[in-house]
């Protein structure tokens, strides 16, 4: 029988083209699978946020245990939400931790994203990657609320057409982290932390009325990019605009270094 008596074969062969990789896509891995939040279901929001942009094609593993450099080769960027909850057992071992730090040398991306700033206490290149970290006693925050993140960079291409005040609805505000050497990190954006919102229940110092701290802030580590946001404790925090727009934008500056998506009416300059 001719081919070209054959008209599904087409039809057949388009729909395994459809099942690759979309051409011209970031490609991203999320990592997560252990956490102290809900990872079960703000991961599916996260994928949810980045693909609805058209702008990447995302899959999720829930063991980054045992990887290699050949699991990280196919992607341009890796979103963490992953905490080992103090158990070294959960750590990724030597090979996969390399593997990461290797993938962001190289020229790749990373977004660390809310609370996976406090895995891996005691992991110094992890931090390095950070730039800031939830460790004991230096990490705490008063009990979720409205707040507003400040932009204090307004050239960057993340944040850039951004107006400089942008609401953030009932999250929590994370303060007093343990910071690398200034200079090691940009912050982008703070948030204030007003001392009152603990009632005197605050586990940490909480000096004079309040504090900026840093929600969004970029690293380099070699020749990769690093993209942080404190932001997004749960669901209804990840599916906030402000959180959406910083998160996408963030992310697809991370994979190439500049950003393509524009931000949303209510959130523009």
């Amino acid at each position: 029988m001719k081919l070209a008596k054959l008209p599904w074969l087409g039809l057949m062969l388009g729909a395994l083209a459809a099942g690759q990789q979309a051409p011209g896509k970031l490609q991203a891995l999320i990592i997560t699978g252990q956490n102290v939040h809900d990872w079960r279901a703000v991961t599916p929001e996260l994928r949810r946020i980045l693909e609805e942009t058209g702008r990447f094609e995302v899959r999720v593993t829930e063991e980054f245990r045992g990887a290699g450099p050949e699991t990280l080769a196919p992607y341009d960027v890796v979103i963490l939400n992953y905490y080992d909850r103090r158990r070294p057992e959960l750590w990724w071992g030597e090979r996969a931790q390399n593997a990461l730090l290797d993938f962001v040398r190289s020229g790749k991306g990373l977004v660390v994203y809310h609370f996976s700033l406090a895995a891996f206490d005691g992991w110094s290149e992890y931090e390095k990657l950070c730039g800031g970290n939830w460790r004991p006693n230096q990490g705490h925050h008063s009990p979720p609320h409205d707040f507003v993140v400040e932009i204090k960079d307004t050239a960057h291409p993340i944040t850039r057409g951004l107006k400089k005040s942008l609401p953030q609805t009932k999250d929590e505000l994370y303060a007093n982290l343990k910071w690398q050497p200034e200079g090691s990190y940009h912050v982008l954006a703070t948030a204030w932390d007003d001392h009152s919102l603990y009632q005197g229940k605050a586990r940490q110092p909480t000096p004079g009325p309040g504090m900026h701290h840093p929600m969004l802030w970029t690293v380099n580590y070699g020749k990769g990019r690093v993209f942080v946001t404190a932001l997004g404790h749960d669901v209804p925090a990840v599916r906030t605009p402000t959180f959406v727009t910083t998160f996408t934008r963030g992310t697809e500056w991370a994979a190439t270094g500049s950003v393509t998506l524009p931000p949303p009416p209510e959130l523009a300059e």
